[in-house]
């Protein structure tokens, strides 16, 4: 006879995130969060087909120069080119294959192209500040873009955001999203800004800092930084809430 079944649905276990790696979506520091982080107890809503087995992100979507933001224009852009690359990888140090990875960053003076932004920084006409690529087979990852400027923001008095990148890496369902920011190093305004700094563990804010990579610079062209994006276990990157997606 065959052996009984058991109707119960077992799902796979993950590692817990290490503690302190996530910022508390209420920082007192970060005055935004006040107003905008949950009150009430989470409600668990279950997933459902479409969310499950979509989007479909092959290759065949992205074009020519989405992951090179200084060809996207019949000019190229004003700015310091620079080279970003690294890798995706899981819990084990696996690199994550056929992954969408997308970047937003504001221009060389500090400004997104974006309704909101209106500080006196100008606008390049030959920059969108938007890149998207597909992870290879050993989650490798590669963009060519230029090094944003910092701007200000009003959460405090002489509030200025460090210069940085945002980055968002789907799965394979619409529900598996990480949002996070790539800093670069030695950047002089870490100590005032409450976002680098709502990041209660140390070491894990210092893994949202990239790696200048003179491995990888070229000749006369481009800079290069180097930033791998681990999703779970004890190197795992800081994620934050989408909320915060546009500061």
């Amino acid at each position: 006879m065959a052996a009984p079944t058991s109707d119960k649905l077992i799902l796979p276990r993950y590692r817990r995130d290490p503690e302190g790696t996530h910022p508390p979506l209420d920082s007192p520091g970060y005055r935004s969060t006040a107003l905008r982080h949950p009150k009430q107890p989470l409600v668990l809503l279950p997933q459902m087909l479409t969310e499950v087995t979509g989007p479909l992100l092959g290759p065949g979507r992205l074009g020519e120069f989405d992951n090179d933001l200084t060809r996207q224009h019949a000019e190229e852009p004003q700015g310091q080119r620079i080279l970003v690359h690294g890798r995706l990888l899981d819990g084990d140090g696996r690199g994550i294959p056929n992954s969408l990875i997308e970047i937003w960053q504001a221009n060389a003076g500090g400004r997104y192209r974006h309704i909101g932004d209106n500080w006196p920084a100008p606008l390049d006409p030959n920059f969108d500040g938007v890149g998207r690529t597909i992870t290879d087979s050993e989650g490798r990852y590669e963009f060519t873009t230029i090094k944003p400027g910092a701007y200000p923001w009003k959460n405090h008095d002489n509030a200025w955001r460090p210069a940085h990148i945002h980055f968002s890496v789907f799965g394979q369902a619409f529900t598996q999203r990480l949002v996070t920011q790539m800093y670069f190093p030695d950047d002089p305004l870490f100590f005032q800004d409450p976002i680098f700094n709502s990041i209660p563990d140390e070491k894990a804010r210092q893994r949202m800092i990239s790696r200048f990579d003179y491995s990888r610079t070229t000749d006369h062209w481009a800079l290069a930084f180097e930033f791998d994006i681990v999703v779970r276990g004890r190197e795992q990157s800081v994620f934050e809430n989408e909320e915060e997606e546009d500061e």
